[in-house]
């Protein structure tokens, strides 16, 4: 089986540590790797993709070193950084040809993978388009197939979704999820709803460190009891925002409910175990107090 493995993975930036002692294994599959921005998810993502250098640790791709491997493992790698340059003129069609020569992809396979993805992703109109002339969903499906020309084994995914509306963003998913089949698919974010439905495991990431690793399900069982509403007084929710996380607040029959997430909330409030979601799961982990 395909296993990418990151022992210890560290970097430092002076005295400034961004990744702290990393250590996971990844199998076949779509890990969300969900955190605020500096959590470290980037340098992850670029330390693996070797365009940063790590300071100590290793990073194993079937329990050989990627920089032994060089190449060869380049050659099973897709990635889709935060920000991609392109040059302004640059149809679609010639950005990923280039693209796909850079990789090393013979022009046979090339054509008839990007004929495909193109197809699947409901751009072979545009294909002749410039880049800039693209709406930014439109953009990010082709950023998307740049990562997945070659046929990668390995493909990450930094925030795929940023600038999108809500429709746009549920077709990258979607198609995230139809093509991550025999893949290790990382998919960093800090917006829940990326990763809540298409995770197989959830990763989260708080200061350079993993702060735990589990699937939805396990998540949200484990903030079970952590998550509680209660009714309160406009004038009572910074005392409220003061002692506890507060998510949602909400208006109800003319009420306001303001929804608590932690440990030793009010004996009064009402337990919402049969109503829990990923935003608690966020807040309970990775939000911190005020």
């Amino acid at each position: 089986m395909m296993e990418l493995k990151l022992r210890n993975l560290t970097k430092q930036y002076g005295k400034f540590t961004a990744l702290n002692q990393l250590s996971v294994t990844f199998t076949p599959g779509i890990y969300g790797i969900l955190g605020a921005n500096g959590a470290g998810k980037s340098t992850m993502m670029n330390l693996i993709s070797d365009n940063l250098k790590r300071s100590t640790g290793e990073i194993l791709w079937n329990d050989q070193e990627i920089l032994s491997l060089g190449r060869k493992f380049r050659k099973v790698l897709g990635f889709m950084p935060q920000q991609q340059g392109y040059y302004d003129r640059m149809t679609v069609d010639f950005f990923l040809r280039y693209l796909s020569q850079l990789k090393g992809i013979p022009k046979k396979q090339a054509d008839r993978e990007i004929r495909f993805l193109l197809q699947k992703t409901n751009l072979s109109d545009v294909c002749h388009k410039q880049m800039t002339s693209l709406s930014g969903g439109m953009k990010q499906r082709v950023l998307l197939i740049q990562a997945l020309l070659g046929d990668p084994k390995v493909v990450l995914l930094d925030e795929p979704t940023a600038g999108l509306d809500p429709k746009e963003r549920i077709r990258i998913r979607n198609l995230i999820s139809e093509f991550s089949q025999g893949r290790i698919v990382l998919l960093a974010t800090h917006i829940v709803s990326d990763i809540e439905f298409i995770s197989d495991k959830i990763l989260l990431m708080k200061n350079g460190k993993l702060v735990r690793m589990d699937s939805t399900e396990e998540l949200l069982m484990s903030v079970a009891d952590k998550v509680r509403e209660l009714p309160c007084d406009p004038e009572q929710l910074p005392e409220l925002e003061s002692r506890y996380k507060v998510g949602n607040v909400s208006r109800r029959q003319g009420h306001m409910v303001a929804r608590l997430v932690g440990d030793d909330l009010p004996p009064e409030s009402k337990n919402m175990a049969d109503r829990l979601t990923l935003e608690d799961v966020y807040l309970y982990y990775l939000e911190e107090s005020q």
